[in-house]
């Protein structure tokens, strides 16, 4: 065999195996995550604010996400993905001191994102993600303390994200497709539509705080 042949078929060689190594890359991602929304307290002003206990409080309701990510640019030590999180809070219950609030609504995150892993090929990734999308707030039809209807309405805000978070996979060697994360993040978004309880404030932080399956395809 010449040089320009044997050099010919080491080129082949390369090429087969760098597309049978693309083929099995699973660039990829849907995840499941459960956790928490966390709102903080807020103060109540104006002439309906309560003598005692004068805060809006909120719940720490059970919340789920649903996240498709796919990668777009990688490298030795870090990759960028894009990805759409979706969080759906379906019962954040709320307190205050008077009946100014309604007794709990429903959340919805939708916040596509850029997401930029460190050592995306090992055991253990630490991640950032940064993004926006919209937020929407449905409130319950009754106030607190069944005082009467909520005046209040539901809404739909622009909403930023930022996040971090870690992805696990220690038994990668067996089982590549299936992973572990966990997360925070944080939506920024407007406020409920509350016209019995001013808290002079227009935007509000949403802290996720969740775990789960990364499946990579």
């Amino acid at each position: 065999m010449s040089g320009k042949q044997a050099l010919f078929a080491v080129l082949v060689v390369t090429l087969c195996l760098g597309a049978a190594a693309a083929a099995q890359d699973e660039p990829n991602q849907l995840t499941g995550m459960i956790g928490r929304v966390i709102v903080s307290d807020q103060g109540v002003h104006g002439p309906n604010e309560p003598s005692i206990n004068p805060f809006v409080r909120s719940g720490k309701g059970i919340s789920f996400e649903i996240n498709y990510s796919r990668r777009l640019l990688s490298g030795p030590i870090w990759s960028l993905s894009g990805e759409i999180p979706a969080v759906f809070n379906f019962d954040e219950d709320l307190n205050s001191g008077g009946p100014v609030v309604p007794v709990d609504y429903k959340q919805i995150f939708v916040t596509p994102a850029l997401r930029l892993n460190l050592f995306p090929t090992t055991a253990v990734s630490p991640w950032v993600s940064f993004g926006g999308g919209f937020a929407h707030f449905s409130e319950s039809s009754q106030l607190i303390y069944q005082a009467g209807p909520n005046p209040g309405k539901s809404t739909t805000s622009g909403t930023i994200q930022a996040g971090l978070g870690l992805d696990l996979n220690p038994f990668r060697a067996r089982f590549r497709r299936f992973g572990f994360r966990g997360e925070v993040r944080d939506f920024w978004s407007g406020e409920l539509d509350l016209p019995l309880a001013d808290t002079g404030k227009s935007r509000q932080h949403n802290y996720f705080v969740s775990g789960g399956v990364v499946w990579h395809f």
